[in-house]
């Protein structure tokens, strides 16, 4: 149950984060449907293809797409007060990342990956999502850009492994990885933190 609630909060966090992305395009309500729909489920479609699970899991459970269309639609009826919160866009997907990347992280202990491979799907769970909205909404996608963001999934990942070493309930052991991931990019924004780049500024 707990699994499921987070996987539920990570798509309406997500799909809200591409319809804010698509309203600021001024895309019709078709297009704002389909920027929301793929932020949602793009990279949960891509950790399932790469698993080999097929068919991949929104065809076989109708529940991701009722929260996806009913999280759109509220979405643009209250969007003025979207709008009003300024970092809005940003704070959804925050939480998506966070709550995704343990989603794809458990996907990947249930087939059985090494440690490393699990925090890679996990990674590529939360990410890839933002990824398919930024392209489509022709923007550069932040994991490709010296932002932290990925690098906040990898962190949450690594830290859940080290907490299953701990005598903590297994509830916090899922839950702190998921708190470690929104701070960090919280943080990182914040205070403008960023990754080194290997190219010199130009004077």
């Amino acid at each position: 149950m707990l699994y499921f609630t987070i996987e539920i909060l990570g798509t309406i966090a997500f799909t809200l984060s591409g319809v804010l992305a698509a309203m600021h395009k001024k895309l019709d309500p078709f297009g704002i449907f389909i920027i929301g729909f793929v932020t949602a489920l793009g990279g949960g479609t891509l950790r399932d293809l790469i698993l080999g699970v097929q068919p991949v899991f929104w065809l076989v459970d109708l529940s991701y797409m009722y929260v996806i269309v009913i999280s759109v639609l509220l979405g643009m009826v209250f969007r003025n007060q979207l709008r009003y919160l300024r970092s809005s866009l940003f704070l959804f997907d925050t939480l998506g990342i966070g709550l995704f990347t343990m989603v794809g992280l458990e996907k990947g202990l249930a087939a059985g990956l090494e440690p490393i491979m699990c925090v890679a799907i996990g990674t590529i769970t939360a990410s890839f999502g933002g990824v398919i909205r930024d392209i489509l909404c022709n923007e550069i996608p932040i994991i490709f850009r010296k932002e932290i963001y990925a690098t906040a999934c990898i962190v949450g990942g690594v830290s859940y492994f080290l907490l299953k070493l701990t005598p903590l309930r297994e509830e916090w052991v899922f839950a702190i990885p998921i708190v470690i991931v929104i701070l960090i990019r919280l943080l990182a924004v914040k205070y403008r933190l960023s990754l080194p780049t290997i190219y010199k500024s130009e004077k």
